[in-house]
């Protein structure tokens, strides 16, 4: 090996060391320029540490073993060895000539660059047969190779090392494969050692190609360089091996340092938070990315595939941060913004899709968040959907409390003069938003959406049944006005909550089974409301009711007169109420009037005598045929109630018991389920006497008419049961 101090170059006091020296520092000085990172000059901070590793190396190389095993800094020189000085001067101007063709050779390699959108292999790849770095015969110090990686100094602190490996391997060859040596062994480490130090400095440059907006593209272009050769000498034809993933991970490190600026998450109350900063990500991944297709891309051989190990970086960052999200965000329209950037905003134009990144986007197949990923957005949302949908009802109920209930508030009425209340409207517009605002993103997420929200409702009519009975009973009392307001209420809620099955049936084909259970719970809850009125109406009917059938009843009209005006009251109701609820209670009300009337007569409370059967026989046909009028007003459907009255006014008013029989066979076949009991009650009510007579001929009759129904020789025109509701 040359050592330092050993020839003269170009005159007096010019050595080897001092030209190399030169050489370097120069070297040096450029290379820390590029970077422009040094405080101080450069040349002045590689001088001083050359100048120390070549004084170092000097002395190492006149230290001799003394006798006593000690170490001499005297290095005795052989007569036979030394040259002239003219010698020394031709042998070094060669050397420098040399010197300077490999600079040259170094600085061309390292501006050489693969054409735009070249089809061909890199610069390197097409001299395969032909080593392109000029690899210095001896390396510099572990001192002196690592000073030049400190300050960017990567081509020739790559060939220092790689005549450093050279040097090892031919060592290690006069050794032989199976020997060793410490100093041997200290030199692999040195090796090692060098090669860590050059890995952290490319990952230090390609991380800050990221981090800073402006790069140093010299220093990437050399860090090309040094992978391409460094792959080529391993047979690394794929890329696959140790170098490129070290550059892969130091653009992985780079983007996340660069797109991490931006927090996604804080605990601040800031409902927009997150929808913000989801924005401001996509518009970063869009800045970076056309950072690298202006200043980076073509600084590499096209078979780096930079964009492609760029933009997948920032996907990957995209999805590991999507993940620590979807742990942290507990609003609902959190959810909702990240499923608005995942399914809308990041594959469009605002940033995957950006017209600025094509085409070299277009290329890129793989970048797409997984179906797990979105499955889990998905359902996060439709849980906190599920949190968050029972508080928007206590709200709805809450406001019903406070606004119409505690205050007495006057139902509100439409242009017919329908009773409503605001609580279906409020309950359609929850559940449209909600299923609006997921049809937005994708089919799928919208039948997700309406089912948690059928599931979530199908409670709320039982707990709105509690609060309202237990609100309005107070209502109930002697005050007319309440009373009245208790019975707008039943309507109006009856109303709302029929509207709002015709709205809640309009989601059957998404959601079938969901909407089939809140449709059942609408329906206990809406006849709920119309039994709870009609009770009432038993109730305020009851007193005048028990006074048909009596005496007093067969000389004035006083209680029927009150049952009239009770009827018309609540017929007055019934056109504030909407079809089919409308009709179903005017068909309570006139089966609940003409049962309580009829029952009335069968209770063995009276029975006429001597011609009074007649007055009570056009009485009841008179008081029937008014009650058929009103309930007809009213809407009644049950047409087959009209005719009881008649039929019964004629059994009472037959002077002779033998002409009963003439006029019982319609109402037994239009009323089959009349019992034998029953008919000697209205017997009994026409005259007391004929129960002496077991076997009275209307009885008889009866019997004979009851077998014949059941054997089928009479036709059976009564469809409805009646009598047998009468206890």
């Amino acid at each position: 090996m040359l050592t330092c101090d050993a020839y003269q170059v170009g005159g007096p006091g010019e050595t080897e060391s001092n030209y190399v020296c030169k050489s370097i520092v120069s070297g040096g000085h450029r290379m820390a320029e590029s970077e422009n990172t040094a405080k101080k000059s450069p040349s002045e901070s590689v001088t001083k540490k050359i100048r120390r590793t070549f004084s170092m190396t000097k002395i190492r190389n006149h230290e001799v073993p003394a006798a006593d095993g000690t170490t001499s800094n005297t290095s005795p020189v052989s007569p036979d060895t030394q040259k002239s000085p003219t010698t020394d001067v031709l042998s070094w101007k060669n050397l420098r000539k040399s010197f300077r063709r490999q600079s040259k050779e170094l600085k061309e390699l390292f501006k050489s660059k693969p054409e735009q959108g070249a089809t061909t292999s890199t610069v390197m790849e097409k001299e395969k047969t032909k080593d392109i770095y000029n690899i210095p015969p001896s390396p510099l110090s572990v001192m002196g190779i690592s000073g030049l990686i400190e300050t960017a100094a990567l081509k020739e602190a790559y060939l220092n090392i790689l005549s450093l490996e050279k040097e090892i391997k031919c060592e290690q060859e006069a050794l032989g494969k199976e020997a060793s040596s410490p100093k041997l062994g200290h030199k692999e480490k040195d090796l090692n050692l060098l090669y860590n130090n050059l890995k952290d400095k490319v990952i230090n440059i390609v991380r800050q190609s990221c981090v800073q907006p402006s790069c140093n593209k010299e220093l990437l272009e050399q860090v090309a360089g040094i992978i391409q050769d460094k792959e080529k000498r391993e047979g690394d034809v794929e890329g696959v091996g140790e170098w490129r993933g070290v550059w892969r991970a130091a653009i992985q490190q780079g983007v996340k340092e660069t797109l991490g600026k931006i927090p996604l998450y804080s605990y601040e109350q800031n409902v927009s938070c997150v929808g913000e900063r989801l924005e401001l990500l996509g518009k970063k991944i869009v800045e970076l990315l056309e950072m690298v297709k202006a200043e980076i891309l073509n600084l590499y051989p096209q078979r780096f595939q930079v964009f492609e190990t760029y933009a997948s970086s920032c996907h990957e960052f995209v999805g590991e941060n999507l993940k620590v999200l979807l742990g942290k965000v507990t609003e609902l329209q959190d959810y909702n913004d990240m499923l608005d950037f995942v399914i809308k905003r990041y594959h469009s134009e605002m940033i995957l899709g950006s017209p600025s990144l094509q085409p070299e986007m277009k290329e890129q197949t793989s970048l797409t968040l997984s179906d797990d990923l979105l499955g889990q957005i998905k359902n996060s949302y439709c849980d906190c959907l599920q949190k968050t949908l029972p508080d928007s009802l206590d709200s709805v109920l809450n406001a019903e409390q406070e606004e119409v209930w505690k205050k007495k508030a006057t139902p509100k009425t439409t242009k017919e003069g329908t009773y409503i209340s605001e609580i279906d409207t409020n309950i359609c517009e929850m559940i449209k938003k909600y299923s609006d605002n997921s049809a937005k993103f994708d089919e799928n997420l919208e039948k997700m959406a309406i089912c948690k929200c059928m599931e979530i409702l199908k409670h709320f009519p039982k707990r709105f049944e509690e609060a309202f009975s237990k609100q309005s009973r107070s209502l109930l009392g002697s005050d007319l006005l309440d009373c009245c307001l208790w019975a707008g209420y039943h309507i109006s809620y009856i109303n709302s909550f029929s509207s709002l099955k015709e709205h809640v049936e309009g989601y059957k084909k998404t959601c079938p089974g969901k909407v089939e259970e809140f449709v059942k719970e609408l329906d206990g809850l809406i006849d709920h409301l119309r039994q709870a009125l009609l009770e009432q109406f038993k109730v305020e009917i009851e007193p005048y009711l028990g006074g048909l059938m009596t005496k007093n009843w067969l000389n004035t009209d006083t209680d029927f007169n009150e049952l009239v005006n009770r009827i018309d009251t609540y017929s007055g109701y019934k056109k504030s109420m909407k079809h089919p609820s409308a009709q179903a209670f005017a068909n309570d009300v006139h089966y609940h009037v003409a049962k309580g009337y009829i029952a009335e007569m069968l209770g063995n409370k009276y029975s006429c005598k001597g011609k009074k059967n007649e007055e009570a026989a056009e009485k009841i046909n008179m008081q029937w045929t008014e009650l058929n009028k009103l309930f007809r007003e009213m809407g009644s459907t049950l047409d087959w109630l009209f005719s009881l009255g008649g039929h019964i006014s004629k059994i009472i008013e037959q002077e002779h018991e033998k002409d009963i029989k003439n006029v019982l066979t319609p109402l037994v076949e239009n009323y089959p389920d009349i019992s034998k009991k029953q008919l000697s009650a209205i017997l009994y009510f026409r005259d007391s006497g004929l129960l002496k007579f077991e076997r009275s001929p209307a009885i008889q009759s009866f019997n004979e008419l009851k077998r014949r129904i059941d054997n089928g020789k009479t036709e059976n025109t009564g469809k409805h049961t009646f009598f047998s509701d009468i206890k």
